[in-house]
């Protein structure tokens, strides 16, 4: 007779920690074995997980639970999966704010019981800007890191990051009735105090989209990298540093008759790597909660930037109406890929000029500006979106002609505000139709070659009659052959030509 199957025992969390502590005063596996009725195995493996268990066991929840489930929203999950993404204040008190829901005192009451809740609070707020630490750090640590290091203003670079809604528009557009596509990719922008910027870098949802098939991608405008949410993580952080920025910059101070030794300067934000190293190149992290007062990179180059792109965006768009007269704003919309965008960045990263550039470290590093342009930054920032305004009112209708220098502000503006609900949910989306990814380069094309009875006809046809007395019963019986012959296979030859001139124009127009 077999011996009953022996029942599956479950400790609680609260006994697995008092096994553990039982363990760590120097109890045997057997001993603890013996008094809970476990394996010796089982205690092991709870040992093994025993930075779990009391993680668990230090948060609210029911103890005598034996499993704990957490319940996660899918997007946050993915966002996280990343490997990278830490939570910040703001998004934390975004992602905390569901639809509202009421719920009776009783039903309450046993919730909170259920799952041993004493209070529910908001970890963590907004932190202010820290006025004294930015003032403290350009007057003196940064001074100490330029003087010890003799850098030149050409050897000093920073590096920010932020959004673009690429495919979005000034919301009195939306208005009409269009509503514009929510395609975000993260511009990574890196420039020095004299002036100059590097290649920017573009991380995109998509490794290949359909619009760059067959492109050259290191002979793109940008540093193109990809992952699924489209920001920035450390380890796309490590791949721009030494795919992008190393040669860039490298080729620049070979250019000057300089020696590779650098300064980047980079922000205090979970999504940059902290272990970046090279040969030459020197680290320097800014102090948290800083960067909106001295960053180079936030004091006005990253807005001009999405303003000329801005900008650029409706003067194509008003070339394309010049052009048709048939014009359809949607028909246009709809082809608008990525592959324009990369167009409006080039123009826009070669309109920025050394001088707006330069200025830009006047808070940060005083001495190495050569005329302040605080108040003309401001200027050629109203310029740019007076024009966008006035190229937009020369657009019919879809409410162009009703956008304003604040529409085209908060569009602006809009690139650098925290993700909404929204945004998620649409990163999340499969990419929009045009963007699909291409993995493949474009196939072979195999069109089968005529059959031979195709061929004979096709010889037969094009027979030259000789000259003699029997030409005309030659051409003749040419006729009668390809009457006879074309029910047969005249339209299979027709099908197999129309299908080969049909792939040949896919594969010339890159369709």
């Amino acid at each position: 007779m077999l011996a009953p199957k022996r029942q599956r025992k479950m400790l609680t969390v609260t006994q697995k920690v008092g096994l553990l502590d039982m363990l760590k005063e120097g109890r045997s596996y057997s001993a603890v074995g013996r008094h809970y009725g476990l394996n010796e195995s089982t205690v092991r493996y709870i040992k093994k997980e025993e930075n779990n268990i009391r993680r668990t066991a230090a948060i609210s929840f029911n103890k005598d639970a034996k499993r704990v489930v957490t319940v996660r929203n899918k997007t946050i999950i993915r966002m996280e999966s990343q490997g990278d993404v830490e939570p910040s204040p703001s998004t934390s008190a975004l992602h905390s704010e569901p639809s509202p829901f009421y719920a009776s005192k009783g039903w309450f009451d046993k919730f909170q019981k259920r799952f041993g809740l004493k209070s529910v609070s908001l970890q963590g707020e907004a932190t202010p800007a820290d006025t004294a630490g930015a003032e403290a750090y350009a007057k003196s640590k940064f001074k100490t890191i330029i003087k010890e290091g003799t850098y030149k203003p050409e050897q000093v670079f920073n590096m920010g990051e932020t959004g673009l809604f690429w495919k979005q528009i000034p919301s009195q557009a939306k208005a009409s009735g269009f509503r514009g596509q929510k395609d975000r990719v993260t511009l990574v922008m890196c420039g020095n105090a004299a002036g100059f910027m590097i290649k920017p870098g573009l991380i995109s949802r998509l490794k290949n989209p359909r619009a760059l098939k067959n492109k050259n991608m290191s002979a793109l405008p940008v540093y193109w990298m990809h992952n699924t949410m489209a920001w920035m993580t450390k380890a796309l952080n490590l791949n721009w540093f030494k795919g992008c920025f190393i040669p860039e910059v490298k080729g620049y101070l070979t250019e000057k008759g300089l020696d590779f030794k650098v300064l980047l300067l980079i922000d205090n934000a979970g999504g940059f790597a902290d272990d970046l190293s090279h040969d030459g190149v020197q680290i320097e992290f800014l102090p948290p909660n800083t960067s909106s007062l001295i960053q180079p990179m936030d004091q006005g180059i990253i807005r001009t930037f999405k303003a000329l792109y801005t900008r650029n965006t409706l003067q194509h768009l008003v070339d394309a109406m010049d052009s048709d007269q048939n014009f359809s704003f949607k028909d246009y919309w709809r082809e608008y890929t990525i592959a324009s965008c990369l167009q409006h960045i080039q123009r826009a990263h070669q309109e920025m000029k050394s001088e707006t550039l330069n200025g830009c470290w006047e808070k940060l590093w005083p001495e190495a500006v050569h005329n302040p342009t605080e108040s003309r930054l401001d200027e050629i920032h109203r310029s740019v979106v007076e024009t966008a305004v006035s190229l937009a009112k020369r657009l019919r209708g879809d409410g162009f002609n009703e956008i304003t220098s604040d529409d085209v502000n908060s569009l602006i503006d809009a690139h650098s505000q925290p993700l909404t609900d929204e945004d998620l949910a649409e990163m999340t989306k499969p990419p929009s139709e045009g963007e699909v990814e291409e993995d493949k380069k474009a196939p072979n094309i195999r069109c089968r070659s005529p059959r031979p009875e195709q061929t004979l006809l096709q010889k037969v046809c094009h027979l030259k009659a000789p000259k003699h007395e029997h030409a005309g019963k030659l051409s003749q019986r040419k006729q009668q052959i390809n009457e006879n012959t074309s029910h047969v296979f005249q339209r299979r030859f027709k099908f197999l030509t129309l299908r080969h001139t049909r792939e040949s124009l896919k594969l010339y127009y890159n369709l």
